[in-house]
């Protein structure tokens, strides 16, 4: 059985070849497989961790190309679900200016939305040591309960939660049903990894150290927050630091935060440290190396197509004077 199972919405993402262009001036399109908790799940496949999904496709090629994709890559499909009433989601991605990443999601009501809480296997769960989630199977049901329902089901089986919330702001209804959300999500997960504008959403704060420890008063034991280039803050719930990022040629930026937590979770796995317990130096060591994923994972077009292996990993590592974990 695979070591982390991640919950969430399979997408294909339209990525524009145009650097430096938003979606309104993009003419140029290729195809990759991607959807946050998917991406966590293949990034963590090809550092060397058995990975497995849980999630529904439409059952088209799109669906299909998914499905491959992570195959590919060492993912356990067992519970990659197709269903032929609905179509797959699609999301048009551009790189504008500055490197702010422009979405455009395509599908109204996506298959992904359509997991039944009746479909997810509870032995699944239990036997892996890692279940990852995001918050976009929150938004609508019967995917929410499904959720909901796999976040009970890893908590009962005491096995490490983890979370990135990955806000939308246009597949939510309000920004408030949005807000209640990722509130409860994060009381109920043990790890948590924002974005810095995700942290400042769901705290107000302007101080980052400041908002880091309202979200650890939440309930996680761990917190890290990306920050793109500048690398990343991780906080124990004693100690906190900014470890830096490193500076590599640029394709594309997303997926970055995915790689990122798919480092993160692989390096607490391999610490052998439960996450509450996690030292700082141990941390450091391990924000290193995910800052290291999500690097080179930023050299290449597209999530998945550009994912790292662990030898990769490690001879950046090196050619860059720093050790892993």
């Amino acid at each position: 059985m695979p070591d982390i199972i991640c919950l969430g919405e399979p997408i294909v993402d339209m990525v524009c070849t145009q650097p430096g262009r938003d979606l309104l001036a993009a003419t140029n399109f290729e195809k990759a497989a991607g959807g946050a908790p998917l991406n966590v799940a293949a990034a963590a496949a090809k550092l060397g961790r058995s990975s497995g999904v849980i999630c529904k496709t439409g059952g088209d090629h799109f669906g299909d190309f998914i499905r491959h994709s992570l195959e590919d890559c060492g993912v356990d499909v067992e519970y990659f679900l197709q269903d032929p009433e609905y179509a797959t989601q699609l999301a048009f991605v551009a790189v504008a200016e500055g490197g702010v990443p422009d979405f455009g999601f395509h599908v109204k009501r996506s298959a992904d939305q359509m997991l039944w809480p009746r479909e997810i296997d509870e032995s699944y769960i239990w036997d892996a040591q890692v279940f990852h989630f995001g918050t976009i199977t929150l938004i609508n049901q019967p995917a929410r309960d499904a959720t909901l329902e796999a976040v009970r089901i890893a908590g009962e089986a005491g096995i490490m939660i983890s979370l990135d919330p990955n806000l939308r702001p246009t597949l939510w209804p309000s920004l408030d049903v949005a807000y209640r959300w990722f509130v409860e999500a994060i009381a109920s997960c043990d790890v948590v990894k924002l974005s810095a504008e995700e942290l400042q959403f769901v705290t107000g704060a302007t101080v980052l150290e400041d908002g880091v420890k309202t979200v650890y008063d939440m309930g996680p034991e761990l917190v890290a927050v990306t920050m793109g280039a500048d690398g990343a803050y991780v906080y124990n719930g004693e100690e906190g630091e900014h470890v830096p990022g490193y500076e590599v040629t640029v394709a594309d930026t997303v997926g970055c935060g995915d790689a990122f937590t798919a480092g993160m979770l692989v390096g607490l796995l391999e610490s052998g440290e439960e996450e509450g317990g996690v030292d700082l130096y141990t941390l450091r060591k391990i924000a290193t190396f995910a800052n290291a994923v999500a690097a080179l994972t930023a050299t290449g077009r597209g999530v998945i197509p550009s994912l790292a292996s662990r030898q990769q990993v490690e001879e950046f590592l090196h050619s860059r004077g720093s050790k892993s974990t």
